[in-house]
């Protein structure tokens, strides 16, 4: 078990991805730099995000 490092909940790192599960994991590697520290949950936020406000990311 590791601690997410955006909400502090504990989370399995082993758990199956989502497919903004994994699209999180990549802009966690590509541009955030943190892969590796955040819950599926915290990824598939940010993946969503990144799609509807990261214009810069989308085109």
């Amino acid at each position: 078990m590791k601690t997410c490092s955006i909400c502090k909940k504990e989370y399995d790192e082993n758990e199956p991805d989502t497919l903004y599960g994994e699209a999180g994991e990549w802009l966690a590697e590509e541009l955030f730099q943190d892969a590796g520290e955040l819950c599926r949950s915290c990824r598939e936020n940010r993946a969503r995000l990144v799609m509807m406000y990261g214009h810069d990311v989308n085109t």
